[in-house]
């Protein structure tokens, strides 16, 4: 949205006086004593984030191939033959140039009749119904969060979030380069971002494999809301 707010500072200075307290000016962030969560896995290396979200990716129910960037074709082909083929949603990401998939998304699969949509911001809501349509919806992770089996996801106009929601399986590509140890690192990149005064996206998903519910006497049911199955595909890229 374009614009500007009227008149804020007024609003909340009358609020506050009904309330009978002194309008706060500014909101200092607090420097904490202790910071436990940045304690987490503070020192491990890539390596050992990676071993780390293997153990994980088997707490919630997820597929995890690793394969390097010259394999990383051979290896999503199978996966997405694995699920039955297409129809596949996909973001419209350069990434895909990146790691050399160009040639399977735009002439091998379409020559083997195996349907590929990328987002496209012209054709509006079309897009939502082409990925509800979809078997297999796959996105970049833009930072994975080891501890808890996490892919960070940042939507933009190329970008739709219903391609990780809709498809009945998920299938993300994990660059190595983006595993961190935990949402602490997620929060302060993105604050970061806002202290730079860059412009930070409207959604940003954090997806920790299939869809699962525990509300019913914590019994988990896997795949209640979304994609029922998901693959992790970790791409040695460092």
């Amino acid at each position: 949205m374009v614009g500007s707010i009227q008149n804020r500072s007024t609003f909340l200075e009358t609020i506050a006086t009904q309330l009978g307290r002194d309008p706060k000016k500014k909101v200092e962030k607090p420097i904490w004593k202790h910071q436990p969560q940045r304690t987490v896995l503070a020192d491990a290396s890539l390596d050992e984030l990676l071993e780390v979200l293997r153990v994980q990716c088997k707490q919630i129910h997820t597929d995890i191939v690793e394969t390097t960037k010259e394999s990383l074709s051979v290896v999503l082909d199978e996966v997405v033959k694995t699920y039955g083929g297409g129809p596949l949603s996909l973001w419209r990401d350069e990434r895909f140039e990146e790691y050399e998939l160009s040639d399977l998304l735009e002439t091998k699969w379409p020559l083997e009749q195996i349907e590929v949509n990328s987002w496209d911001p012209s054709i509006g809501v079309k897009n939502i119904e082409l990925a509800e349509q979809a078997n297999i919806g796959i996105t970049f992770s833009d930072m994975t969060l080891a501890e808890s089996g996490t892919v960070v996801l940042f939507s933009s106009a190329d970008k739709g979030r219903s391609v990780s929601l809709l498809p009945t399986h998920y299938i993300a590509l994990i660059p190595k380069s983006t595993l961190v140890p935990r949402i602490t690192q997620a929060s302060d990149m993105i604050r970061e971002k806002l202290n730079n005064g860059e412009q930070v996206p409207s959604c940003i998903n954090f997806i920790t494999g299939p869809s699962n519910s525990a509300d019913i006497e914590m019994n988990l049911v896997i795949g209640v809301h979304g994609p029922v199955k998901a693959t992790y595909i970790v791409i040695e890229d460092c």
